[in-house]
């Protein structure tokens, strides 16, 4: 009998993971950009000057913009589901739940959901030994 990742981890290295990654991109939306924690009066660009906060909420706006996130998370599941890696699917996993609350939810849905055919997989291994 095989062993996906769940049984493999007891689940519990993938529960965790999963709502540590949900956690800080909850705490990054509702904390820091919904709530106003950082400054409004930033630069736009880089060069105008990002010191500071004004840095923070740049590289994170950016991370979002054009849905970079969901995109990272599609690339990387796509190479996953081709070649059968698990850090890239472990990658994809991860990225895509914070794509899904860091507004990047259409590219960052599909490539969670292919990240976890990959995870639920059997791995190579014991593929080869049935």
């Amino acid at each position: 009998m095989w062993r996906n990742i769940l049984q493999k981890c007891g689940g519990a290295t993938f529960i965790v993971a999963t709502a540590a990654v949900l956690a800080l991109a909850l705490w990054l939306r509702y904390g820091l950009l919904e709530a106003g924690a950082l400054p409004r009066d930033c630069g736009g660009s880089i060069a105008e000057g990002l010191g500071g906060l004004c840095g923070v909420k740049w590289a994170l706006v950016q991370s979002f913009m054009q849905q970079r996130l969901g995109w990272v998370s599609l690339v990387c599941a796509l190479l996953a589901f081709a070649t059968g890696g698990r850090m890239a699917a472990w990658a994809a996993w991860l990225s895509g739940i914070a794509g899904l609350v860091l507004y990047s939810f259409e590219p960052a849905a599909v490539g969670l959901m292919l990240a976890l055919l990959v995870l639920a997989r059997r791995p190579t291994e014991h593929r080869r030994q049935a």
